[in-house]
């Protein structure tokens, strides 16, 4: 388990045994299944877990309430709703899944976030952007619209060879965040974060690889156009880029940005939809387009 904790790149990791026998009545009467799975999970860990929610249909059946009164005997757990130990019993096709989340908390979160910030990133996201700019061979990272610095902190946790790490965001507030969560990170010896506005062209230096979690829709203030934001954007990074180096976007407003790409000396050399759930039962399906600036 200690390997699953450290994944970056996943959102959530489960133990799970599925067989077409595993329903709640035969789980009920064949508890070591779900005992083994739960061992696994808490094993070494046992201070981490003191509550544990069962999510299944007819969470009030019999049969589930014999099972969480032997989690209660066995595992001195509390039943609550908002638990550590979280369990499944669901049916998928004609087969039945038993399943405990590996941790308590998402994988997605990270202990260097000091508080959440209303859109930032997800960590997972950033490390997969980050992933895919080949940051192994650079030794310059700059990171434009920094926000809360979740593409910055990630870049320098991962890839410790990068020997100039810096960003910049025109928020000042967004900035007192990010500053608190470089040092949480441990990373304010090795990072530089910048109060700037794009649109000034702030010198800072050419990079081997620039990354940015481009505003959109109500992150953009009323009197900025998306379309120049963007291609100011992107003739900034002409500039600040070095010969053959990486640029790393994420963004909703894809169309907006690959227009004006196909126009730049940029070209795009891999791009990734996603499809995101959303609190309110639809999916956000941004993309992360990574290219390569030409050099003729």
């Amino acid at each position: 388990m200690d390997e699953v904790r450290e994944l970056r790149s996943v959102a959530r990791a489960y133990v799970v045994s599925q067989d077409t026998k595993y329903n709640p009545l035969y789980i009920s009467n064949h508890k070591s299944i779900l005992g083994c799975l739960i061992e696994a999970v808490i094993a070494g860990n046992e201070d981490e877990f003191k509550t544990f929610k069962i999510t299944c249909a007819g969470s009030d059946s019999p049969e589930i309430r014999d099972i969480s009164e032997y989690i209660k005997k066995t595992y001195k757990l509390i039943e609550t709703e908002e638990s550590d130990l979280k369990i499944h019993i669901i049916k998928i096709e004609d087969e039945w899944e038993v399943g405990i989340q590996s941790t308590p908390r998402p994988l997605s979160l990270r202990n260097y976030k000091v508080r959440h910030m209303s859109g930032a990133m997800d960590p997972t996201i950033a490390y997969a952007l980050n992933s895919l700019c080949e940051l192994e061979r650079a030794e310059s990272y700059l990171n434009i619209f920094s926000g809360s610095a979740t593409l910055l902190i990630e870049a320098g946790l991962c890839y410790p060879k990068l020997k100039e790490i810096v960003g910049f965001d025109n928020n000042k507030k967004h900035l007192s965040l990010a500053i608190q969560n470089v040092k949480e990170a441990g990373l304010i010896q090795k990072a530089r974060l910048k109060e700037a506005d794009i649109f000034d062209k702030p010198d800072l230096g050419r990079f081997d690889a620039i990354t940015s979690d481009l505003p959109f829709g109500m992150v953009v203030s009323k009197n900025e156009d998306l379309e120049t934001l963007y291609r100011t954007f992107i003739e900034y990074c002409e500039e600040k880029l070095l010969p053959n180096g990486t640029l790393g976007v994420y963004t909703s407003e894809y169309e907006i940005i690959e227009s004006i790409l196909r126009k730049s000396r940029f070209k795009i050399f891999q791009s990734l939809q996603l499809k995101l759930p959303t609190n309110v039962g639809g999916y956000l399906r941004p993309k992360i387009i990574v290219c390569k600036l030409q050099t003729s």
